[in-house]
């Protein structure tokens, strides 16, 4: 067994040790909209379930430089997003948008992917993904000191959208959605063998 204290490593080496252990990770495909109108769209993999009462995702965007990423800089100016769901579906197109285009390109519409209003927020949403989420900001964390950092984000889902092809009593078929995650480097997974275990009384 090795043993490393990340103080003495260089921060893309703790990055390293953290994207390949901790696997797979859930993929949000977030919207967001500049004041001047832009909807921006990229992928996270630092993303996952805080609460359902009442129901709350998180979302860590990493900062690599002094720069807001414009999804963390759109949260923060109007305090709205949209998470999608990524799947073998529309992950290829979702991977485009994940290109360094500057604030003014929608990468939305670089990608081909189809806006479609939401319901309770003001940014619009995708129309390729099986789920989204609409969200109102709860609370936001800036991380990090000099260098490298991330911005934390607690948002409040407020709208749920699920393709009816996936749902049935209030529950969601994990074949239909037939989600992806993220591993470390270019490598993602799909959903493979499933199997259950009873949790001790």
């Amino acid at each position: 067994m090795i043993s490393i204290n990340p103080e003495q490593n260089k921060e893309r080496d703790n990055y390293k040790l953290l994207v390949g252990s901790i696997i797979p990770r859930p993929i949000a495909f977030v919207t967001t909209q500049s004041e001047s109108g832009v909807v921006n769209g990229a992928p996270f993999s630092y993303f996952n379930i805080v609460s359902s009462n009442p129901p709350m995702v998180s979302l860590s965007i990493q900062r690599p430089a002094a720069e807001l990423k414009d999804t963390a800089r759109n949260i923060y100016a109007n305090g709205e997003f949209v998470v999608h769901v990524v799947d073998r579906d529309n992950v290829g197109k979702i991977n485009e948008t994940a290109a360094s285009l500057p604030p003014s390109e929608s990468e939305v519409e670089m990608a081909g992917l189809t806006q479609i209003p939401s319901l309770l927020v003001s940014v619009p949403g995708v129309q390729e993904s099986k789920i989204r989420m609409e969200c109102r900001l709860v609370e936001s964390v800036a991380l990090g000191g000099d260098g490298p950092g991330s911005d934390l984000f607690i948002g409040q889902v407020v709208q749920f959208h699920v393709d009816d092809s996936i749902y049935e009593n209030g529950r969601i078929d994990p074949r239909g959605l037939d989600a992806v995650s993220r591993l470390a480097g270019s490598n993602y997974a799909a959903i493979g063998e499933i199997f259950s275990l009873e949790r001790p009384k």
